[in-house]
């Protein structure tokens, strides 16, 4: 009985870890980079006409992100990135977290945006319970599941997480507005207004 209730907690506990880690790490490396910034632009601000600018380092660290996209994408770095990638995702317990923000991150903002067919989605017949989410993915054929199924990401209101659900391509049905205002729509648990 001790030992299930160990492996439990420890399940959950790891669980709990990928979930958090992903996006603390990130929230990290942001705070990290910007007080790393903000200490050396203060100091050297202060050194020259003797006052602190607050707010400097985020500015700073804003136009730095930028300047690494539009770096990023020229073709002399390109190979570049392409290497580091691959390199992040041979590391043992890196590649889980790098691998999962950057799919994240991409979904959302990068050229292969994957929440862009917003669904209804009929989860149970005779109650007649309906969700809204995204189509994820249409061709499930790699992990063996027939053409007639789909996958669809169920957001959860107020939180970073959601559900994957496998669904009949029957039950699911499009809705004409746009991604963004769905996503809204959800994570402010029907709250926002879609124009």
């Amino acid at each position: 009985m001790r030992k299930n209730l160990v492996k439990v907690f420890v399940n959950y506990f790891f669980k709990g870890l990928l979930f958090l880690a992903p996006v603390a790490i990130t929230i990290w490396a942001i705070i990290q980079l910007f007080n790393f910034i903000d200490g050396i632009l203060q100091g050297l601000i202060y050194n020259y006409i003797g006052m602190h600018i607050p707010g400097l380092g985020l500015i700073v660290l804003l136009l730095l992100i930028t300047g690494i996209g539009v770096i990023g994408s020229t073709i002399v770095f390109r190979p570049i990135i392409t290497y580091f990638d691959r390199l992040l995702a041979r590391a043992p317990l890196i590649k889980v977290v790098y691998t999962a923000v950057k799919d994240l991150v991409s979904a959302f903002v990068g050229q292969e945006k994957r929440f862009t067919e917003p669904v209804l989605v009929q989860l149970d017949k005779q109650a007649n319970l309906e969700k809204i989410g995204f189509i994820t993915n249409k061709d499930l054929s790699l992990i063996g599941i027939s053409n007639e199924k789909v996958a669809v990401y169920l957001p959860h209101s107020y939180a970073w997480s959601g559900n994957l659900v496998i669904v009949a391509s029957e039950y699911v049905k499009p809705i004409e507005a746009s991604s963004a205002e769905i996503m809204k729509f959800i994570i402010s648990a029907g709250v926002t207004h879609i124009d």
